[in-house]
């Protein structure tokens, strides 16, 4: 049977749910709007790991196969306070230029017969007929917005202050970088993208933000300022930025995101629109393409809309537990640096690899360092910490959950 879908937001999950549909059954009429015009897209680089790329190469090999050429990927994580530095090997890390992830994704997408409409904004007076309307149109989309009381939808500002960057220093490793200044700690997180650029995010707490003055510079006078701070970092490489129309630097605070559904008759979240996860973890983008995975696997089976959409979101809300708990921790270590960055370098460094653990925040800093030490010579101690760290992090966000009620 022919299925019409409208993906409103010509992002990586909307465009990566139509490539999916079209393979499953090139006789599904699928279009995907986007507002902006073609090759306008926002943002820097991406970031991902091997265990996404082996998904994609198993729903659709040629993509997979664009966006593995077409990436930078490292191998080990570099962390600097000061004049000190560490270097830690990992798991294999992949950045992309967004720009070329689209472009990817779009041409992958028109290859297979979907339709690109761009420069074409939907909102709920102008939706198209559709057996199902996708909403991938991003944290402030406005389809979920319309209907945001159904939705259940919550946003809840983090404390400090951040700004997305780009960079022409390559770095050839995830690199962490913390400064002090007179009003206190900013760091940043720089990786590479492409041959020629990398991206680079600049976070602060609030009263360093202000006390530095970059909450009144505007852009060039803001750039210069964390060129300086950062100069040993950059090897002397400028930074870019994206000004708004007035000239300011974008700092924003970042939003977490949540609904308490993700569905409405044929109308379905998917990506920012349905959920966020702070960027210190680096999984925005490989959550969208899985939440394009699961819903494309759940249309596919033999059964009524409402009964996809709900499995769909069964799915995937169980696969976020512990990724959105990972980056609620990892943010709130950021927004509680002092606690950590006065420690000896190799236990603060030991603790920023270990700041999506839900035990950390509740354990004297050199305390958990010593325990971790000895977890990972003996395996009663880390069959306890993996049985412990969950039951805290339930507890801790129950507590929460009351609290806001």
């Amino acid at each position: 049977m022919c299925v019409k879908v409208a993906c409103v937001g010509g992002g990586p999950a909307g465009l990566y749910l139509s490539i999916l549909l079209k393979r499953q059954d090139p006789s599904h009429d699928i279009t995907v709007y986007e507002r902006d015009p073609e090759g306008s897209t926002y943002g820097w680089g991406v970031t991902y790991w091997r265990g996404l790329l082996d998904k994609l190469h198993e729903h659709d090999p040629e993509s997979a196969a664009a966006l593995d050429e077409h990436s930078v990927r490292w191998n080990e994580g570099v962390a600097r306070v000061g004049d000190v530095e560490t270097r830690h090997g990992g798991d294999e890390g992949f950045g992309i230029g967004r720009h070329r992830l689209l472009e990817i994704l779009a041409g992958r997408a028109r290859s297979l017969g979907v339709r690109l409409e761009f420069e074409h904004e939907i909102t709920d007076r102008n939706l198209p007929e559709a057996d199902l309307v996708v909403a991938g149109d991003g944290v402030h989309s406005t389809l979920r917005t319309r209907h945001a009381d159904h939705f259940g939808t919550e946003v809840r500002a983090g404390r400090n202050q951040y700004i997305w960057l780009g960079t022409s220093k390559v770095f050839n490793s995830f690199t962490f970088a913390f400064v002090e200044t007179d009003h206190g700690w900013i760091w940043c997180y720089g990786y590479g993208f492409s041959a020629e650029r990398s991206t680079c995010v600049v976070e602060c707490a609030p009263e360093t933000w202000t006390g530095l003055g970059l909450d009144v510079a505007n852009e060039a006078d803001g750039l210069a300022l964390l060129e300086k701070l950062f100069t040993d970092v950059l090897d002397g490489h400028p930074l870019i930025g994206r000004s708004s129309g007035d000239g300011s630097a974008q700092w924003l605070n970042f939003r977490t995101l949540t609904n308490r559904t993700w569905h409405r008759g044929n109308l379905v979240l998917m990506g920012d629109a349905a959920h966020t996860t702070h960027y210190s973890i680096g999984a925005g983008t490989t959550l969208a393409l899985e939440d394009a995975v699961a819903l494309a696997g759940a249309l596919s089976r033999p059964v009524e809309l409402a009964q996809a959409l709900t499995a769909y979101e069964q799915e995937r809300r169980s696969a976020l537990l512990s990724i959105q708990s990972a980056a609620r921790y990892s943010a709130q270590w950021y927004e509680s640096l002092p606690r950590y960055i006065h420690l000896p370098p190799e236990q603060m460094f030991a603790l920023l690899g270990q700041r999506h653990s839900p035990l950390l925040p509740h354990v004297p800093p050199r305390l958990y360092y010593r325990i971790d030490r000895a977890a990972g010579q003996l395996e009663v101690l880390r069959r306890f910490k993996r049985w412990l760290g969950p039951r805290v992090a339930r507890t801790v966000h129950a507590r929460a959950l009351a609290s806001r009620k």
